[in-house]
């Protein structure tokens, strides 16, 4: 098999992948072959094992939430806002992977999702800083630990979203609000804030190259 049929038969793996096992959790290695249009063999080939899969997909989703992260705060000079413009497109991406994060908790493992994210998680830090520095935000937390209670946060909303406690299409602007409130913002100033600001755009096609 050449590199380049080889590279798009991953791809493909991928793509049909995710779409499975968002639709069915339990989806087997056999299940997404068939569905991808390959034998079984040709997705062991790319991935030993279900779990590897799994990884590869959580790769790609935190490669997503990084570009969407720093799109948000990109040239925006006021902390408050750049923590909200950065919530709301992460959030675009991550509501997409809500399933796949709760399934690869039990393969991936947590502590290697939050250990991939910790490139967001220093970003956020950042932005944190710089807030506190300029007394927009008010803490008794460090900036480094603020930012993984933020991150904790939106896996907690994330979580709420799957059991339905929370209305997707309300999520991005809960979440964006309650960073701000979470960075010691006031209630009433943090919202006015989130609504005040334009739709997140989507980065890239769910992380996912194109096929």
């Amino acid at each position: 098999m050449t590199s380049g049929r080889a590279d798009a038969n991953r791809r493909r793996i991928e793509q049909v992948a995710l779409s499975e096992l968002l639709r069915d959790p339990d989806a087997s290695m056999d299940q997404i072959a068939r569905a991808a249009g390959v034998v079984r063999r040709t997705v062991y080939a790319h991935f030993p094992s279900r779990d590897a899969l799994i990884a590869a997909l959580v790769d790609h989703a935190v490669d997503s939430v990084a570009r969407a992260h720093a799109s948000g705060r990109e040239g925006v000079d006021d902390p408050a806002e750049a923590l909200a413009r950065a919530t709301l497109a992460v959030w675009e991406i991550a509501d997409g992977y809500r399933l796949l994060v709760a399934m690869a908790q039990r393969s991936v493992t947590m502590e290697g999702i939050l250990e991939r994210l910790a490139p967001v998680r220093e970003a956020c830090a950042d932005v944190l800083q710089r807030g506190l520095d300029e007394g927009v935000f008010h803490s008794p937390l460090p900036a480094a630990a603020l930012a993984y209670v933020h991150e904790q946060v939106l896996f907690g909303l994330m979580e709420a979203v799957n059991a339905g406690a929370l209305a997707a299409d309300r999520a991005g602007r809960s979440a964006a609000a309650t960073m701000l409130i979470a960075a010691g913002m006031p209630a009433g100033r943090a919202t006015e804030l989130v609504g005040s600001l334009p739709p997140a755009a989507t980065v890239g096609p769910g992380g996912l190259p194109a096929a």
